[in-house]
């Protein structure tokens, strides 16, 4: 049995059952070196982490490999050496080299972009506000307060303002960290008596990202330094954006003058992803792995998994396993792995032409007599047109039906506008907003 392979099995289950800090921290540091005479081998290059992990998820990581390797294994816990020497004055206060740019350190995910995201009605307006804030840092929304639950995007959309930034001006000064992240570094900082390059480092950037700014929150040293921090960045133009679990009003010993200032700028709540959303996610995920993932299967485990991180760490699941047990991943093997209580995919055979004509009609404010009229004004016609795709591919309609719901049009009319349509949502990022945004109301 290939130990990698096992072992991302195992990670993959394992940060399922524990949360994102706990799993980042601890767990995903660790590596299986070997299981022999049952005996399974981890190492960790972390020595200070090794105690922590067998004590605490111990039971945990035994659990998980005996149910993928079918043994009843006894872990031993190796610590392996460092690939990197780290120092207290290393990239934490300080580069390391002034060849290096400051964002070399910042972790940004190459997946992580404006094209990999999928838009829809519960993230449409973050996802505006964020390319608005990647082409004018410091000016448009700032600073720009991303919350919502786990895994609808607010790192993704970060990471993705980063990018566009540095794409545009590879010298910008930027760091991408996560609110424990800035929290340790001020200790150590205190500690080592390195404030000063802690100050140098943050005080003068072009862009600050920071993830799940909650967590400072009840820390008074630190809540003081990110105050000062943040008026100094916002006093040079720079760009400040954060993302949370809640509003800043919500979160919980947060001090008034650092909500204020959270509140100063844009705050927009992003909801949890409908069915379509997820089904858009799982699809793209599939692509960024090179795995050809049909539509149907994508739908199939959309349909009974609405958390989207538990859908992607499923998704991995079901590729580690296929590829270790030879399975070809097809609907019975996409069942088996999700369990007993399957949901259906979503009908549309019982929505009805009449809604989708009200819907279209609603989504761009116009009555239903102006589209079905025969005025071809541009704020007409390409609402016309949506609706006559949305009824041909989505409910699949004949087209002289089409025609005749629409006043008796000819059905040449009807391919002209579906073909138009067609082309022009492969190119224009609006246009496809608007069709997951009425397809959202359709089938949310």
């Amino acid at each position: 049995m290939d130990i990698q392979s096992v072992w991302q099995m195992v990670l993959a289950d394992v940060e399922l059952q524990v949360s994102k800090t706990v799993f980042q921290i601890f767990l995903s540091q660790t590596k299986l070196l070997s299981i022999e005479n049952q005996v399974a081998k981890i190492g960790c290059s972390q020595p200070m982490l090794i105690n922590l992990i067998e004590k605490r998820y111990y039971e945990l990581l035994k659990k998980t490999v005996d149910s993928y390797t079918k043994l009843d294994v006894r872990l031993e816990f190796i610590s392996l050496p460092s690939q990197t020497k780290k120092s207290f004055d290393g990239p934490l206060f300080k580069l390391k080299s002034p060849d290096l740019p400051l964002h070399f350190y910042n972790k940004l995910n190459t997946n992580c972009t404006f094209d990999t995201f999928a838009v829809s009605s519960s993230n449409q307006m973050a996802y505006a506000a964020a390319t608005a804030v990647s082409k004018t840092p410091g000016t448009s929304y700032n600073p720009l307060f991303l919350y919502g639950g786990v895994g609808v995007g607010k790192t993704h959309l970060m990471q993705a303002i980063g990018h566009v930034v540095l794409k545009s001006n590879p010298s910008a000064k930027i760091i991408y960290c996560t609110g424990e992240e800035f929290t340790n570094e001020i200790i150590e900082a205190i500690g080592n008596k390195t404030t000063v390059g802690f100050k140098k480092k943050y005080r003068n950037l072009d862009v600050l990202l920071i993830d799940d700014i909650q967590f400072i929150a009840g820390k008074n040293a630190v809540q003081e330094e990110f105050f000062h921090t943040f008026n100094a960045i916002q006093q040079t133009k720079g760009q400040i954006v954060l993302t949370s679990d809640k509003p800043p009003e919500e979160i919980n010993k947060l001090e008034a003058r650092l909500q204020s200032r959270f509140e100063g700028g844009l705050s927009i709540d992003i909801g949890q992803p409908d069915f379509e959303l997820r089904t858009a996610i799982l699809l793209i995920k599939a692509k960024q792995r090179g795995v050809s993932l049909s539509i149907n299967l994508a739908k199939l485990m959309a349909a009974n998994i609405e958390n989207p991180r538990k859908l992607e760490g499923v998704f991995i699941r079901i590729l580690s396993e296929s590829e270790t047990r030879g399975i070809p991943i097809d609907e019975a093997f996409v069942k088996i792995i999700l369990g007993k209580t399957i949901k259906e995919i979503p009908a549309k055979n019982n929505i009805r032409p009449e809604r989708v004509i009200d819907i279209v009609a609603g989504f761009y404010n116009l009555k239903l007599s102006q589209i079905k009229g025969n005025r071809r004004d541009g704020i007409y016609s390409k609402p016309r047109q949506v609706l006559y795709y949305i009824l041909r591919s989505e409910l699949n309609v004949p087209l002289v039906e089409i025609g005749n719901l629409l006043g008796g049009r000819d059905h040449t009319t009807i391919i002209h506008g579906v073909r138009k349509i067609t082309q022009l949502v492969t190119i224009d990022q609006n246009l496809r907003e608007d069709i997951v945004g009425i397809k959202n109301k359709l089938y949310g």
